[in-house]
């Protein structure tokens, strides 16, 4: 839940006289609001500047100066632009500057000419393509307006693969079950000319590297977290070839990342084929054989880099929850560093085109908002491009993180990520049990944005557990939730339920639990279960009813969702679904609950939190609600996600901060 408000973006709203002659926040236009109390102007003034954390993301080099896109929002933005930053340090240049936020953005490759970037409307996640001229300002749909479209340039710079998905809005009821993704290769300057190079059967087909001399590229198709294949595809005629696991092998496994050799006789990539964990591996071409570099790393690697000129590799690897860089000799492929870069989590990051030895990254900490470094690898030199505003607030005086861990049901030890209130907050603390969406994906340390308002003004714990299911723990960690075994997760949260009384500073008697996406059925399925034992519940975003769920998300996802869910057509596993589903258990959730949901949202269609709040009200218990019509899977713009704060402080203080 966290993660889906911190960088949530837009601008401030007006301050209404209320009948008791003492001023409100009134909720803008775009959001319904029901059972939610007037937002006093008193609690918009306090938690104000929590509210303005704005730090930056590292985007794009320029290919030939040293000089880069950031993503930033200035203080009168309702959502991040994409700026021009000529060196550390320098004044912000805003170049893309849409009311909606911009996905993926790139300069042209060879000279920076232009850019290509990536837009949808209203959090629909319907992207689509266009190049934006740096002179005329003026830009040019590259892609299929009616599909959803991503890009990658190729190795000369002249040509995008456009990856493009039918839509059809399933949330508002389409059947499709049989779809293809299509490949087509473009002069982002002679749109006109696009060549349709193939159509792939299915979807989950991401990854997409050229080679070297562009003939050829690498891709996988994605089944599930631990279920992928590795294809290399012909560029001139759309053949196709399956590399690994080897046709005819029974292994499963996950592999991505791709980065070809300077001579295009390897692939370098992340997989955990051969152990628990992710490790960075090379495949060559000619043996068909896979060769594993960090065998010595106990962690999962998370990104490879490699530099322009094929002479270093850089991989990030995810130690228990904070992000550790290392280099590689993609010749020998033995270790040969590891850069002094600051701690926490590392975010996007690439190589200059012009000089091989800079790479430029994106970095925040619990103690600092995202920041943009450069590092050069020769002389160990950090350099800061950004600074981030965090508006009279000292972030560096924030606690750090602390890992806990304790036994669930079945034996098997859970982890999670604390922290904890100032001294100045005596007793145990009321605790805030925030899980992460994926499922297949790990609460790190980070950031925590809003949330540092409820740490370090109003004394509350955040615990973020890592339940079953999650990523960063191995490969059968993230698949002990899988199908018939949903519930065990759930299980793991009792467990934590189990062990917080002995914690010399967490109040057992007054937990609440948040989470977003799969986290927000984790707190209806938690209410379900232990009611008796939370104060509330807090869900975005979140799924009610698997079964409708996966009847309604688009078509491109759906099948994605049934290799981790279950496939609802099967009769046993409906028949599971529906009897675990959440709103199909509704009378057993008796702890007040805020749902809130974006109405565009098309991995979970907003009439998930429609059901659920129906279902609830019959009981009699407390339900806010709070539906925005211009968000979808989490709220992006600044007015929705600050209203969306003010009324979580709200809810809290009426349950979790009750004695």
């Amino acid at each position: 839940m966290k993660k889906l408000l911190i960088g949530a973006l837009a601008a401030c709203q007006l301050l209404l006289p209320a009948a008791a002659a003492q001023e409100i926040l009134a909720p803008n236009a775009n959001l319904r609001a029901e059972g939610i109390p007037p937002i006093p102007a008193a609690l918009v003034k306090q938690v104000g500047a929590y509210t303005e954390f704005r730090g930056h993301g590292f985007v794009d080099w320029h290919p030939g100066k040293r000089e880069m896109l950031v993503r930033h929002r200035s203080r009168e933005a309702n959502v991040a632009h994409i700026y021009l930053q000529r060196e550390p340090g320098g004044a912000l240049e805003k170049v893309l500057d849409f009311a909606e936020p911009v996905g993926a953005a790139s300069f042209e490759p060879r000279r920076g000419r232009y850019l290509v970037y990536t837009l949808d409307a209203g959090g629909n996640e319907a992207s689509r393509a266009f190049r934006f001229d740096l002179e005329s300002r003026a830009s040019t749909l590259l892609s299929d307006p009616d599909m959803a479209s991503e890009f990658t340039w190729n190795r000369s710079g002249d040509a995008l693969l456009i990856t493009s998905v039918p839509l059809d809005r399933t949330a508002q009821g389409g059947k499709r079950e049989s779809i293809t993704t299509t490949l087509a290769l473009v002069d982002p300057l002679k749109p006109e000319a696009k060549r349709t190079l193939t159509a792939l059967p299915g979807t989950g087909w991401f990854a997409f590297r050229f080679a070297p001399d562009d003939k050829s590229l690498a891709m996988i198709q994605y089944r599930s977290a631990n279920d992928t294949t590795v294809w290399r595809l012909d560029a001139a005629n759309g053949a196709r070839e399956q590399l690994l696991p080897a046709p005819g092998s029974a292994t499963r496994a996950a592999y991505f990342g791709f980065e070809f050799s300077a001579d295009g006789k390897r692939l370098f990539l992340i997989t955990n084929e051969r152990s628990e964990f992710l490790q960075l591996a090379e495949y060559e071409f000619g043996k068909k054989s896979l060769r594993i570099l960090s065998d010595h790393v106990p962690w999962d690697a998370k990104t490879v880099r490699m530099s322009e000129d094929g002479a270093r590799l850089l991989a990030v690897f995810n130690v228990n929850g904070r992000d550790e860089a290392r280099l590689f000799d993609p010749v020998t492929g033995k270790e040969i560093g590891r850069p002094a870069l600051p701690s926490g989590q590392i975010g996007e990051l690439d190589w200059h085109l012009a000089d091989h030895r800079e790479i430029a990254f994106t970095s925040n900490s619990p103690q600092s908002p995202a920041s943009v470094w450069s590092y050069h690898v020769d002389t160990g030199k950090l350099a800061r491009w950004t600074t981030p505003i965090t508006d009279g607030v000292d972030p560096s005086t924030f606690a750090d993180a602390q890992i806990v861990n304790w036994k669930s049901f079945d034996g098997r030890e859970i982890s999670g990520i604390l922290y904890l209130p100032p001294v100045k907050f005596s007793g145990k603390r009321p605790v805030l049990v925030s899980i992460h969406g994926g499922p297949e994906a790990q609460s790190t340390v980070n950031f925590n944005g809003r949330y540092n308002y409820l740490i370090n003004e109003l004394g509350i714990a955040l615990l973020e557990p890592n339940v079953r299911g999650s990523s960063g723990f191995g490969k059968t960690f993230i698949d002990l939730d899988n199908g018939f075994k949903r519930e065990d997760s759930v299980k793991d949260i009792g467990a934590l339920l189990d062990w917080l009384p002995s914690h010399p500073r967490l109040d057992s008697r007054r937990v609440v639990v948040d989470g977003g996406s799969y986290g927000g059925y984790m707190v209806h399925a938690s209410l379900v279960h232990y009611s008796d034992r939370l104060r509330g519940g807090i869900a975005d975003v979140g799924i009610a009813n698997f079964v409708s769920f996966l009847q309604n998300t688009e078509s491109y996802r759906r099948d994605l969702r049934r290799a981790e869910y279950g496939d609802e057509r099967d009769p046993a596993m409906r028949a599971f679904l529906e009897k675990i589903s959440p709103v199909n258990n509704a009378e057993k959730i008796r702890a007040p609950l805020f749902v809130i949901h974006g109405r565009n949202d098309p991995r979970v269609p907003y009439t998930e939190a429609e059901q659920i709040v129906a279902a609830v009200r019959k009981s009699g218990v407390p339900v806010w609600y709070l539906l925005a019509d211009n968000e979808g899977h989490g709220f992006r713009r600044k007015d929705n996600a600050d209203f969306r704060f003010y009324a979580m402080v709200k809810f809290l203080e009426r349950t979790l901060l009750a004695k």
